[in-house]
């Protein structure tokens, strides 16, 4: 995927792709090969000389354009697994490819492209810039990708008016509530256009109208074409989501309902 591709969450002056191109599959059709396939993998650390084992053998399935959570308790391994299927970080043992990719295998400099190019990220605490704008927050995701200044300019300004904070990009984060400093966040980690959009806790800040109101955004951006994995203790969130996981003592189940 190019820097430059054009996405399906950009708005339709921008991009000709219609609603039948974003249906779901008919029972007819082929079922798409996974974007994310995890077999046997595992993670572990050494922490004060002892090892930790954070994932024990996880298997699993993740189809484009899905939607879906990723829960359990402290301590057991979900950050892990988001960080590797982030491309973050690598298993110590097992397979873990994205797109026909090998993750575990990819060299640094492959990673970061996979990061920068396809891969977006979101979290509890927003992580923008103080001194920033919204706009400049934004603009920020767009460094790796060798875009111009006018290239920049209007995915910047596009990615805003998607998550509906187009009259708040001269804005900092000090003068924006919670769920508006979420949406920037959400701005900053779709306009690159990535495939894949992962969200640890992004609700976990907010207040119920606020979180409801990120999720609606989650699942338009679903709906667009994005792939959503989520972390979440909230049962809530998780029971908008298309596929549920539980991840225990570094073992995935799949919960879904």
């Amino acid at each position: 995927m190019s820097g430059t591709a054009a996405h399906p969450y950009t708005s339709q002056k921008e991009n000709d792709m219609t609603m039948a191109d974003l249906a779901p599959a008919g029972p007819d059709s082929a079922q798409p090969d996974p974007l994310y396939r995890a077999s046997g993998v595992t993670r572990t650390y050494t922490q004060k000389g002892r090892i930790v084992k954070a994932l024990t053998g996880v298997d699993l399935e993740i189809l484009p354009g899905e939607f879906v959570t990723i829960q359990g308790p402290t301590g057991g391994g979900k950050s892990t697994l988001l960080q590797l299927l982030g491309a973050l970080d690598t298993p110590t043992d097992g397979s873990l490819m994205l797109d026909g990719r090998e993750l575990s295998s990819a060299s640094p400099a492959e990673l970061g492209r996979i990061r920068a190019q396809e891969i977006g990220f979101v979290f509890q605490g927003f992580n923008l810039i103080p001194t920033l704008t919204a706009s400049e927050n934004v603009d920020m995701a767009l460094e790796p990708l060798g875009l111009g200044v006018a290239e920049r300019r209007s995915r910047v300004a596009a990615a805003l008016v998607h998550v509906g904070l187009e009259d708040r990009g001269d804005h900092r984060p000090a003068e924006l509530s919670g769920g508006q400093q979420q949406r920037v966040a959400i701005a900053r980690a779709i306009v690159k256009r990535p495939r894949v959009l992962l969200a640890d806790e992004p609700t976990g800040n907010l207040d119920e109208g606020m979180r409801d109101g990120i999720l609606d955004l989650l699942e338009e951006l679903c709906a667009e074409g994005i792939t959503m994995i989520v972390v979440t203790h909230d049962s809530a969130v998780a029971r908008r989501a298309t596929r549920r996981f539980r991840l225990t003592k570094g073992v995935v189940q799949d919960i879904t309902r």
